[in-house]
């Protein structure tokens, strides 16, 4: 299991953090490529501009062959989900992605302020042992 995120603002870097530190890894940021093949990749990833960064984008056709499953964990100004453009990336490189991710409002300027607050850190951080309980039942 491995935790990457990229991050702006440090919203999604919080989210991505608490994922982490819940499961007991690291939070990397996406600058790091993948060591090893990986089953679960919880992946801190937000729109910008409607869309996913480019750097993520490379980074998951760097490190394809290496990824299972992403559970996506983010943040946004205004949308609700990355499932929707990450799973178009995502299934260009033959990566599967799980429906179940995190997203909440992002602090952005003025709108959204204390965004990510406690309660999603602890929200993210339950999602994260869930997928992970899951991953080792299937084990």
């Amino acid at each position: 299991m491995a935790v990457r995120y990229y991050t702006r603002s440090g919203n999604t870097e919080k989210l991505a953090r608490a994922a982490a530190e819940a499961v007991g890894v690291q939070a990397r940021t996406i600058e790091e490529p993948l060591e090893e093949r990986t089953e679960l990749l919880i992946l801190g990833a937000s729109y910008y501009a409607f869309d996913l960064d480019p750097a993520v984008k490379t980074f998951l056709k760097e490190n394809a062959p290496k990824i299972g499953t992403i559970v996506c964990v983010g943040t946004s100004a205004m949308m609700k989900s990355m499932y929707k453009p990450l799973k178009r990336v995502a299934d260009k490189l033959g990566i599967c992605v799980s429906r179940e991710e995190y997203h909440c409002p992002g602090s952005f300027f003025k709108v959204h302020p204390g965004k990510p607050d406690a309660q999603d850190l602890e929200n993210v951080a339950q999602l994260a042992c869930s997928v992970v309980a899951k991953l080792e039942q299937e084990k």
